[in-house]
């Protein structure tokens, strides 16, 4: 693949459609991935995608709902809502410590679920995948469990410039704890991070390098598989946040082969309040339970505890048997439609969006590396971004604006917010051009004003 062709090739409205526009553009999900409708999949349709979601038939301001917000959170196939339905309804009950029917029941849908995401990343074994409310909780789990086993005075952390603060904050308390120092990839103007300037961080006190592996604020897709490579060959462990790349591409831990993946269920069209680490099982093995209580337990008396193996050990109380279920759901949603199918047509309207959107008169476009996905950050001079997403509001489309969590790599950029539209598959060329047509107009009247 070569490296940095321009992301905003010129294309024009009628090159829409299913001959995909600006193909020449170099996006990760363009290498190697069978044709739509190749396999077992159907060919790719968005319109009976978008018959799955309801919320998409919502009207905001007398305007049918546009949801350019995927990047905070994804909207819910009816297999989902239905699924989580019926297990209320059918299956409701406290799992494995019962010998009723009920209590087999949810222990089967729940570590069912735990199946359904073993395959979905390539993991090894069920037991390595543990249910958290989210990567924030995964991340923090890490950091605590591991961290404070493993991280002392004097000790490096290496974080890149473009993570979300969930893979920022829990790192610094760890630092500031231990004595430890947080360390930094920078990134070049495109937003990608610079390889080079992270194998001079990397020395016989690193003990963790925890990266994103899709940028939520500029969609910058980073070359984890390398970054976890250099970072095992210092003797480093390494941990990937998935959040912004579980929905978009297809993910294997074995191939990434970091020590820890983590994402969280609301990204990926499944429930908020579940998440997922998956850890090497002799990592996981090696780290003391992050929380105590029930069901992470084998024995207690009041002198000593012996604790479940994994995953229990991790899994402290009652988890939230009904939305893990729901993630399950999510996760066989997905796997029909085909996540080769989802990331090409995704690519395709990517190319189209950050074109239409870059050819707008003071438009900036914030995030330009040859490798992307689903998020289109730009600025509109003369306008305050939460201006523009209030204009955007009153036409029924949904932005997010503000600092997305990710201050650090913003103020890399010059700016302290941007207008985010992020996509998703059931999104459409329509909704790419009623999103430019605002910003069109608004650039319009501010510069004759």
């Amino acid at each position: 693949r070569s490296a940095g062709q321009p992301l905003t090739p010129t294309l024009s409205p009628e090159g829409r459609g299913s001959q995909a526009p600006g193909r020449d553009a170099q996006f990760y999900f363009v290498d190697a991935v069978p044709q739509a409708g190749s396999g077992q999949h159907p060919p790719f349709d968005v319109h009976a995608v978008r018959r799955d979601f309801s919320v998409l038939q919502e009207r905001v301001n007398g305007k049918q709902l546009v949801w350019f917000d995927n990047a905070a959170t994804t909207h819910k196939p009816q297999s989902v809502i239905d699924r989580i339905a019926y297990f209320y309804a059918h299956e409701n009950s406290n799992i494995h410590r019962a010998a009723h029917e009920l209590a087999a029941r949810a222990t089967d849908a729940y570590e069912g679920a735990r199946e359904r995401v073993r395959l979905f990343l390539n993991a090894p074994e069920a037991e390595e995948v543990i249910f958290v409310r989210g990567t924030t909780e995964a991340i923090n789990l890490v950091a605590k469990s591991w961290g404070g086993q493993h991280v002392g005075e004097g000790d490096e952390i290496i974080v890149s410039n473009l993570e979300h603060h969930a893979n920022i904050v829990p790192w610094q308390q760890l630092a500031a704890a231990k004595g430890a120092k947080l360390r930094v990839i920078p990134v070049d103007d495109s937003g990608q991070v610079l390889l080079d300037e992270y194998r001079k961080l990397l020395n016989d006190r690193t003990k963790i390098v925890a990266v994103t592996q899709v940028s939520n604020a500029l969609g910058t897709v980073v070359p984890v598989k390398e970054i976890v490579a250099l970072a095992h060959r210092a003797g480093a462990k390494a941990l990937v946040d998935g959040a912004q790349s579980i929905s978009h591409m297809r993910v294997d831990v074995q191939d990434i082969g970091a020590d820890f993946f983590v994402f969280s269920g609301h990204k990926v069209f499944g429930p908020t309040g579940i998440g997922v680490v998956w850890g090497k099982r002799e990592v996981l093995e090696d780290m003391p339970p992050w929380q105590g209580g029930g069901n992470m337990i084998a024995d207690v008396t009041f002198e000593k505890t012996v604790f479940q193996p994994i995953p229990n050990k991790f899994e402290a109380g009652t988890g939230n048997i009904a939305d893990a279920v729901g993630l399950g759901a999510a996760i066989d949603y997905v796997n029909k439609i085909g996540i080769e199918n989802i990331a090409r047509y995704e690519h395709d309207l990517l190319v189209y969006g950050m074109a239409r959107l870059g050819a707008i008169p003071g438009v900036r476009l914030i995030g330009t590396a040859a490798d992307k996905a689903s998020v289109m950050s730009f600025v509109l001079n003369g306008y305050t971004t939460e201006e523009v997403g209030h204009a955007l509001n009153d036409e029924g489309i949904a932005v997010r604006t503000g600092h997305h969590c990710a201050q650090p790599i913003l103020r890399r950029f010059g700016v302290e917010t941007t207008v985010r539209p992020s996509l998703a598959f059931y999104n459409t060329f329509d909704e790419i051009d009623r999103l430019v047509a605002v910003v069109r107009r608004l650039a319009g009247q501010r510069r004759a004003g």
